[in-house]
């Protein structure tokens, strides 16, 4: 048989809930549409049936953690409050919403009080067990119940020697003859044609080149003299 621990908790929660519903002992009180679940909460909640769904809850987490009390229920529904910038504080649940739905599920037959190794709280009857492994075999019927997984058994295969077919002779290509480049041979060199002389200068030529030297040279030209009327 199926037991809690196979289900998803929010589809079987949701499932616990339209169940308790059919029972006369759990009753919302009067009180409950107005009020909030804990102090870190800013408004009720916006379910109507909200209260099925806390004992829903509960009984769940009895058959997890029992035995246990209200105190320690209540760390499990606290939180931490939206106060902006201020440094978060963590607040515990509403004791007395725990109180009265652990009142109500004790009064149907499904919780009883026990002690076991210094512990003192409310545990689950058997009634309460079979209720909801009830619930979860329902949930679980026709879907896949996870199994221990069976070490797969892998074959070792066998490979075949795989014959290498020899490779396709090529055609042998005759070696061509490379003809060598001819060389180029040195093209005659033409005769020169013979200067024309230098036409010799003048005399007055020849005295403006001497002036252009001397005066090159940094040597002042010979003054004329000029005579005195």
């Amino acid at each position: 048989m199926a037991t809690i621990y196979d289900v998803e908790p929010s589809e079987f929660i949701e499932q616990v809930a339209q169940d308790l519903k059919k029972i006369e002992e759990i009753k919302p009180p009067v009180w409950a549409t107005y009020v909030k679940t804990g102090r870190h909460r800013e408004r009720p909640p916006a379910k109507e049936d909200w209260w099925y769904t806390r004992a829903a809850s509960v009984l769940r987490k009895v058959y997890k953690l029992g035995p246990i009390g209200t105190s320690k229920l209540r760390r499990h529904y606290g939180g931490k409050p939206n106060l902006g910038v201020r440094p978060e504080h963590t607040f515990k649940g509403s004791g007395n919403i725990i109180r009265k739905v652990l009142q109500q599920l004790e009064k149907a037959g499904f919780l009883r009080n026990e002690t076991k190794a210094l512990r003192k709280g409310r545990v689950v009857t058997p009634k309460g067990k079979s209720f909801l492994d009830k619930i979860a075999s329902k949930l679980t019927k026709g879907r896949y119940v996870a199994k221990k997984k069976e070490p797969v058994k892998v074959e070792k295969k066998t490979e075949k020697p795989i014959k290498k077919e020899p490779l396709p002779k090529k055609p042998v290509e005759k070696e061509s003859k490379i003809e060598e480049p001819k060389k180029e041979q040195p093209k005659p060199k033409k005769p020169e044609a013979p200067r024309p002389e230098s036409k010799k200068l003048s005399n007055e030529s020849e005295k403006g080149l001497e002036k252009s030297k001397t005066f090159q040279k940094g040597v002042k030209a010979p003054e004329k003299k000029v005579k005195d009327k």
